[in-house]
């Protein structure tokens, strides 16, 4: 690997590869924040996707704008993706008309986007690198089983940006809390609490029994509960509800990645899978239990512990046919986490419920 950590001198555009989804771009937010406090005065530029555009669209932050990718195979979108060839070139055209300085690959290996990368003709291209990858000017290895946000921290440094601020790391905005407020109505002294038990991998989500015994202990704290999911988890949402005995709000396809902002600001805790909204949840500051598989946590682990806890599941054999599932997938779907038990979950979430009259 080159010599790195040296900041560019001149630097007037960054331009950051990473279009992928919302826990993917939380995972970012240290190595954004470590490039700004490197480059105070540079334009970022975002390199993702649509839902990247509307969601930071007016939100402060490390960025600046956001450049739209089309589909590309490797690149944001799935190698067997038909894609338009002149769109890509078109995009590539304008990111070059840019005149970018720095080019920063955080999105993966990179043996797709380092030529990617390449092509906007930065003056240093820096970022990660698998074994079968075109090597950039400055570059880590990439590998299984790394802490993520730790790992783009490294990989921001490699352009000599090594600042690490702990603290809040997404801002919430006008636009957030006023959706939250047209959904739920004004706060109330009650403490809110949103239940999230969906997740894009079938593996990662606790029964919906077992969120219902959790939600009705803290509904008889003293809580409000609400059960969010996107429309595709109205199904789950649901599922929780029939299993409880108090009341909830079913928030399911109810608010954006926006309002899901505002309303995570206004709650008292948050109990989830491993999946997008947990780690919104945590870079707004929100205290929230997670409930992990075992490789999970150790990739996704948050960079401050204070307001986060971990209900973790060992497992590595498949329930179902019995494969070993570290270093391969078998074909079933059946959950990985369901043997976390739901009084260490419940315990957990009173602990931080407890906590919320006293240092929030």
């Amino acid at each position: 690997m080159p010599d790195s950590g040296e900041v560019l001198s001149g630097v007037r555009t960054i331009a950051v590869l990473r279009p992928n989804a919302v826990g993917d771009f939380i995972f970012a937010l240290p190595a954004l924040h470590a490039l700004r406090a490197a480059y105070p005065a540079a334009r970022i530029i975002y390199i993702g996707k649509a839902w990247h555009a509307e969601f930071l669209r007016d939100r402060p932050g490390p960025i600046d704008d956001v450049a739209v990718i089309p589909p590309c195979p490797g690149v944001g979108a799935p190698l067997q993706q038909e894609y338009d060839e002149g769109a890509v070139d078109a995009f590539v055209a304008s990111m070059r008309s840019a005149e970018i300085d720095l080019a920063v690959q955080i999105y993966g290996g990179g043996r797709y986007a380092n030529p990617f990368i390449r092509r906007l003709g930065a003056r240093l291209s820096v970022g990660l690198k698998a074994p079968d990858a075109e090597p950039l000017d400055r570059w880590i290895a990439y590998a299984s089983l790394q802490n993520k946000r730790l790992l783009l921290l490294e990989a921001a440094a490699l352009a000599g940006a090594r600042s690490l601020e702990l603290g809040r790391e997404l801002e919430v905005t006008a636009r957030d809390r006023t959706e939250a407020a047209q959904v739920m109505g004004p706060a109330t002294a009650q403490p809110l609490v949103l239940i999230q038990p969906g997740s894009s991998d079938a593996r990662r989500r606790w029964p919906a029994s077992s969120f219902a015994r959790v939600a009705d202990v803290l509904a008889a704290a003293g809580a409000v509960i609400a059960v969010h999911g996107t429309a595709a988890e109205a199904a789950v949402v649901r599922e929780v509800i029939g299993h409880m005995r108090h009341p909830a709000f079913d928030l399911s396809g109810k608010v954006s990645l926006s309002g899901l902002c505002g309303l995570l600001a206004r709650s008292a805790l948050l109990v989830s899978n491993d999946t997008g909204p947990l780690h919104l949840a945590l870079a707004v500051g929100t205290p929230a239990v997670g409930i992990y598989w075992l490789t999970n946590l150790y990739e996704s682990g948050p960079l401050l512990q204070d307001r986060h806890r971990a209900a973790l599941a060992t497992r590595t054999l498949c329930p179902v046919c019995g494969a070993e599932n570290l270093t391969q997938r078998c074909p079933h779907d059946e959950s990985f986490v369901a043997d976390v038990p739901v009084a260490e979950v419940t315990e957990l979430a009173l602990e931080l419920l407890r906590r919320q009259g006293v240092d929030r």
